[in-house]
């Protein structure tokens, strides 16, 4: 069973087309990183995968069609972190507590307040995100790194099966990028299925799979260690980078 398929996948933006009808299968419980050059067409992949772009193809989350999914169903089974801070708007006056909240409103009922589950599933996301310590402070007085923690323990605070998060290491300098990995493979190994765009290489070549985009089409698609991806990355940059091996690790180095 695949946790997430794309078909057909055209994209139209304005009047240009951002996506050239992608066809990819995403394989469930792994860490998926999309990467590939400005304009490639990645934060638009993500948005068309979450249900948030019109489009004529077809997305399917386990196998299940994503617009036969009721508006409900679909925010319980996908979690969405934007791309710097998009959605966060008028959270300002909101306290920590209460952004993260939100993360649960697809498991209340019309205009019920949050109930001992929602509570017990927002401190554990505050607490794996490191932010429940100011959970009483204002949303508007964080830092860009402290507001991007919270925003993702929102997205965990769902507690879906699939979580989608374009470019989740924004803001967050290194330690807190450490503790990003960490925190995506415990989520991996508890079998969720995380998808990311990254602009750091090095970190993707951490992940299980790498998806190459660019100019709107899969150049590649495989694991992180296949020396065909790492020629697929090396190309899309034009050269620019090198891939090789550091103490164990893969990283992308200048040229």
């Amino acid at each position: 069973m695949t946790a997430l398929s794309v078909q057909g996948l055209r994209v139209r933006l304005g009047s240009r087309e951002v996506l050239h009808g992608l066809d990819l299968k995403l394989a469930p419980a792994r860490w998926t990183a999309i990467v590939g050059p400005n304009g490639a067409g990645k934060s638009t992949l993500l948005k068309a995968c979450a249900g948030l772009l019109p489009h004529p193809g077809q997305v399917r989350l386990q196998g299940r069609a994503l617009g036969a999914m009721t508006a409900r169903e679909r925010a319980r089974a996908v979690a969405w972190l934007a791309q710097g801070g998009a959605g966060a708007s008028g959270a300002d006056d909101l306290t920590v507590l209460d952004v993260a909240l939100l993360g649960r409103l697809p498991h209340q009922g019309w205009l019920a307040p949050p109930g001992p589950a929602d509570h017990a599933a927002v401190e554990r996301a505050l607490r794996a995100t490191g932010a429940w310590a100011w959970r009483d402070r204002a949303f508007g007085r964080l830092s860009g790194g402290e507001r991007q923690r919270v925003l993702l323990a929102r997205l965990l605070a769902v507690e879906a099966d699939l979580m989608l998060m374009d470019e989740p290491l924004a803001n967050l300098d290194p330690p807190h990028q450490a503790d990003w990995i960490a925190l995506v493979r415990q989520l991996v190994a508890e079998g969720r299925t995380v998808v990311s765009v990254l602009h750091e290489i090095t970190v993707a070549l951490l992940a299980d799979d790498v998806v190459v985009l660019d100019a709107g089409h899969v150049r590649h698609a495989g694991g992180a260690a296949d020396p065909a991806t790492h020629r697929a990355l090396e190309g899309v940059f034009e050269r620019r980078i090198e891939v090789r091996q550091l103490d164990g690790r893969w990283v992308a180095l200048p040229r």
